[in-house]
Parts: structure tokens; sequence; C-alpha cells
């Protein structure tokens, strides 16, 4: 296996190449700073700030900040296991058909098939910090969405990356 590396603002990436001549992103060391997104990338997807921390074919870690009545409807990762890590406010969440509350220093953990969403009820900003593993189509999926405002859209291109988005009475 050979290792590329490929300059990106002041980041390297590095991609290791098989022997079947395929490429796959290998997971850099280093810090991505808070309030920051892995080499300065930021996306807003329907008005919600997302930052990646850390991307890699295992694994892709985000940072959200929610501001009071944003939410992600009920979904699904089929392929994935998810988790988020309340940093500071916190979420309400339908877990798998319940509501529960995560505040700031709990973990939640949703494995893949498991309905979930995300809501911020409270009258304070949330910061989660979220991740997937594997990562499979997931920061694809973020690179499409950024700047979209049509949530009809958003649900179609999301189903066409492994998330489905269950019904609208789902989220009650």
């Amino acid at each position: 296996m050979t290792i590329l590396s490929r300059r990106a603002g002041t980041a390297t990436t590095e991609v290791a190449a098989s022997a079947e001549g395929k490429a796959r992103m290998e997971l850099m060391k280093g810090i991505t700073e808070h309030g920051t997104g892995f080499e300065g990338v930021r996306w807003n997807i329907l008005g919600q700030v997302y930052f990646p921390k850390a991307i890699s074919e295992t694994t892709f870690a985000f940072e959200t900040n929610s501001e009071p009545g944003q939410f992600v409807p009920v979904h699904i990762h089929p392929t994935q296991d998810e988790f988020i890590l309340v940093q500071e406010g916190e979420l309400s969440l339908k877990l798998d058909g319940a509501w529960t509350v995560a505040k700031a220093g709990d973990l939640v953990r949703m494995p893949m098939g498991v309905p979930h969403g995300y809501f911020n009820k409270s009258d304070r900003p949330c910061r989660a910090l979220f991740w997937v593993s594997p990562a499979r189509k997931l920061p694809d999926l973020f690179r499409a969405l950024n700047g979209l405002s049509d949530p009809a859209e958003v649900v179609r291109v999301s189903a066409a990356h492994e998330v489905d988005f269950l019904p609208p009475e789902a989220n009650d």
C-alpha cells in the first residue's frame, strides 16, 4: 500500500492507495480546533451550522450548533452507528419512538437501523459532537446538502446517501 499526500489549505489529506488502485481516506493525526471545521470547512444545512472534525473511511465526526427551535427530523442510518456527545445546552431526542433529553456531558448511542431525530426545544443554543461509524456516504451527503433550502430536496438527496427520513408524524 502506498500513501499519497495532497495539500489542501494548511492541512494535508492522506489517501492510501490499495494494490487494486482504489483510494481510501485515512484518518489524519492532529487537532481540529474548537469552533472550526477540518480544513476550514463549514456547512450550512437548512440553517444549522456543521463543522466536520474528522473524516476517514472508518469514521466521520462533526460538530453542530443548534439554535433554539432547530431540529433534524426522525431518520434512520441503515449502515452506520451514530453517537452524540452534548457539549453545551440540551437536546430533546426522539429515539426509537420514545422522547428523551440529553444534557451537557451526556452521550447518546444510536445503533444502525434505530430511528432517531434531535430537536433543540430549549431557549438556549446547543453544541454537540456527532460521529458515525463507518463514514460510508455521510461526508458526501453533507457536502451535497450544504446550502440547500428545500426540505424535500434534502430528503431526496439524503435517501441517495443512505439516510432515510421517516414521515412527519414520526416527529410527534
